[in-house]
């Protein structure tokens, strides 16, 4: 009998046999962004020194290189792709940071208009380069900001001057502690803050003092925004502004409820300039180019057609990135797409994972901070899973060839019915591939999935293929001669039956909340899915035991507690979580940030508050702010704006208030006044006032258990009760509490903050005080100590 093998040789054997047929250059863009990934998540920046291990482990790669050893070579290899995967992360921080704003302030800015996006009906966004700022002062200035502007009137072009006073914010925090951090991803964008215009804006056209490279730039924002006008005039509506989206990334015009059915209903991927786009866009010009040229038969035989047909392709997707704006997706989309292009012209193979790494290398190189968002996982995701089924199934006919009927009729009844087959099967297997393959990371970030994202995908695929997309491109090149109307015309029929299918879809529901995963999960289930997608031996099998050990850990692990209370980071919203029910102080809840909470909680339903009359406002209560000319926005609303100080007949006014409310204990729903506060009693009798009137911050720390107060400069309540603030939450980001269960003992609380004292770069404006003019990353005792109960 035979004796087995051990599973251990048997792994170094598959390791070997990897290297051997060539894989193990596919796993050196994997290893270097999982040194970007660990880089990015250490709570503080190593030293350089750290670095400084890099010579010798290349060192010893080469003499191990040299000695035969392949396989220790290879691990060398891997551990100095890790170590430079963190210096790549450690240099684009260094090289490129951006100041974000510390405090929302009101000032008047002053500055150049890099470009401009259409962002729904009479509104425009404009990226500001900053020259100035005054009435205040930033004392930490930022470089760009983000402005929303409603206006009637034309937009404002490129490249002039832009003199307004706006209400200016932070990039926003992760709406839950482990959520998405937004303020990470404006930091790599060069975006310090964002803000909406107070009154009209000043424009000028005074000469600027810009470079070749700057100009440049602003000719083709120019040009882009030209493009997507153009669209949205000739088609109308929500199908205008999806078709623009298609050919200039310009999302923002898209109507909510539109935007909500496409994500809904799995289709939200074809808004955005990403492989799928780049790849037809480029597929129909190659296609249609070689077609052409090869009804030449003098052309045909004299030229190479094809490699001529690669470059016009080539030369067509570099205009489609440029006029796309830069984003993220559509370079990761344009690179993958050249380098593919670029080997029909060196005669090689150009669906290969080979042309993938090479692809996922170049973006790592050039922009590290990119591996750290589910874009850029999701896309390289899908497009791998989607070579390596494309290349197992082209080996599988070359090895299996099909045989053919032998009679003419026969031969084209079967290439009939064998297209149609190919179609089908190909647009099944192609979403399949596609939504399975992006699933783990969806789940992931966004906790939930779409299970009904294949059939919308199916019904929508051959309208973008074969209506959407080669209508865009004859539009393009159409409209240089005005003769563009008829392609975008029907570009928009086909747009208007993708958003009928999207909604349609999206009303069978179908969405499903998977809440917080295990900390293990994400990490385990990449591994997995890498080794299977990536690996040609048996360590496929192993890939599928690693996923499958992902779902175990998840499924096995403690459920996390459900927290009685959630608080937004500017302390504008509160949750109050009860039996699957949430409680909230706000009868419009944000929709971007609600719809987070609900993606980690189970919130089956929401109650909204119920009007009361509290106190009576006196006439000389508020000076009302200025209008804004997002007025509708409860930022505008909540802006700061002077108040005159409160007599002690209506501070103890206030006290029998809220002393009168908390004792009848009807139900934990919040109980609001416009302006003032909201009040709640929770089941176990704990009391919370939610204060939008800084003034009556005495009263409510007398009276209530948990006092929230935006607007407060207090550091503490002296009665005891929690109070939690603005500056607070700046620091800590947005919290979850929990409670006790004995009363109103407040000893046995705990806190979840989003942040705990990190000191990244893309963080230290939560320390800063603008008062002071100095770091000042304290968190006042009482909320310390909730903290540090939790583990924190």
């Amino acid at each position: 009998m035979p004796r087995r093998t051990p599973l251990s040789q048997q792994f170094l054997r598959a390791c070997q046999d990897e290297i051997d047929h060539g894989r193990l250059f596919l796993f050196a863009p994997v290893l270097l962004g999982a040194g970007i990934v660990l880089w990015f998540s250490l709570p503080h920046d190593p030293p350089l020194a750290f670095f400084g291990l890099l010579v010798p482990l290349l060192v010893l790669w080469a003499v191990l290189s040299v000695s035969g050893h392949r396989l220790a070579a290879a691990l060398c290899m891997g551990a100095s792709l890790l170590l430079a995967g963190m210096g790549l992360a450690a240099l684009e921080t260094r090289l490129f940071p951006t100041t974000l704003l510390d405090s929302p302030v009101t000032t008047q800015i002053e500055g150049v208009i890099e470009r401009r996006e259409a962002a729904g009906e009479n509104r425009w966004r404009y990226i500001i380069k900053v020259h100035q700022t005054e009435k205040p002062r930033l004392s930490r200035p930022v470089e760009r900001v983000a402005i929303s502007v409603r206006s009637t009137a034309a937009p404002l072009p490129a490249g002039g001057w832009f003199s307004a006073r706006v209400r200016l914010s932070p990039p926003s925090g992760p709406a839950l502690p482990g959520l998405t951090d937004f303020g990470f991803s404006s930091f790599f964008d060069g975006i310090g803050a964002i803000g909406y215009v107070y009154g009209k804006v000043g424009i000028s056209t005074r000469p600027l003092d810009l470079t070749v490279v700057e100009r440049l730039q602003m000719g083709v924002f120019a040009l882009r925004g030209r493009i997507g006008d153009r669209i949205r005039g000739l088609v109308q509506g929500d199908a205008g502004a999806f078709a623009a989206a298609i050919v200039t990334d310009e999302r923002r015009a898209i109507s909510r409820e539109t935007l909500e059915a496409l994500r809904l209903s799995g289709l939200a991927h074809i808004v955005a300039i990403s492989g799928l786009n780049m790849a037809l866009a480029a597929g129909i010009c190659f296609v249609g180019l070689r077609t052409g040229l090869a009804l030449i038969p003098r052309i045909a035989h004299a030229l190479p057609i094809k490699k001529i047909a690669a470059m016009g392709a080539l030369l067509m997707v570099s205009f489609y990135y440029l006029i796309s704006g830069f984003g993220v997706s559509a370079e990761r989309a344009y690179v993958m797409m050249a380098i593919m292009l670029m080997a029909v012209l060196a005669d090689r193979p150009s669906i290969s994972l080979h042309n993938l790494a090479l692809a996922a290398l170049f973006i790592l190189i050039k922009s590290p901070s990119a591996v750290m968002g589910p874009s850029f996982q999701m896309s390289f995701a899908a497009t791998a899973a989607l070579v390596a089924g494309y290349t197992a199934w082209t080996s599988r006919t070359r090895d299996h060839g099909e045989k053919m009927p032998s009679t003419r009729s026969q031969s084209l009844i079967w290439a009939g019915l064998k297209a149609v087959w190919l179609l089908l099967a190909g647009t099944f297997l192609t979403s399949l591939i596609g939504g399975a393959s992006t699933a783990i990371f969806s789940i992931a970030h966004f906790h939930q999935f779409t299970t009904f994202g294949l059939a919308a995908n199916l019904a929508a695929m051959p309208l973008i293929s074969f209506v959407i997309m080669p209508a865009a491109l004859a539009g393009m090149i159409a409209m240089p001669f005005g003769l563009d109307a008829p392609f975008f015309a029907v570009m928009g029929y086909g747009l208007e039956w993708v958003i009928v299918i999207a909604k349609a879809v999206a009303s069978w529901g179908g969405e499903v909340s998977f809440g917080r995963k295990h900390d293990l999960f994400l990490p385990l289930a990449s591994a997995g899915f890498i080794l299977l997608v990536l690996s040609k031996t048996g360590l496929r099998w192993i890939g599928i035991m690693v996923i499958v050990a992902a779902l175990a850990v998840d499924r096995m692990a403690p459920a996390p507690k459900t927290p009685d209370l959630l608080i937004s980071e500017d302390g504008s919203l509160l949750a109050l979580l009860h039996d699957g029910k949430a409680y909230v102080n706000r009868p419009r809840p944000s929709d971007f940030l609600y719809r987070q909470w609900q993606s980690v909680h189970p919130i089956r339903e929401t109650i909204t508050p119920q009007k009361a009359e509290l106190v009576r406002l006196g006439a000389t209560d508020a000076k009302a702010p200025p209008a804004a000319s997002a007025a509708e926005t409860e930022e505008a609303a909540d802006a700061p704006y002077r108040r005159a100080p409160l007599a002690s007949e209506e501070l103890q006014e206030a006290r029998k208030v809220f002393a009168l409310y908390f004792s009848r204990r009807d139900g934990p729903r919040f109980h609001c006044q416009t302006s003032l506060a909201c009040l709640s009693v929770t089941g176990e009798g704990t009391r919370i006032l939610a204060l939008q009137d800084a003034r009556y911050v005495g009263p409510a720390c007398d009276e209530a258990d948990l006092v929230v107060a935006p607007t407060s400069r207090l550091a503490a309540c002296r009665s005891g009760a929690i109070l939690i603030t603005g500056e607070h939450l700046r620091r800590t980001g947005a919290v979850e509490l929990s409670f006790t269960a004995v009363g109103r003992d407040r000893t046995s609380w705990s806190l979840t903050p989003s942040f705990t004292g990190e000191t990244r770069p893309w963080q230290i404006h939560r320390a800063y005080s603008w008062r002071s003019g100095r770091d000042d990353n304290h968190v006042p005792p009482h909320l310390l100590r909730l903290i540090n109960d939790n583990d924190g």
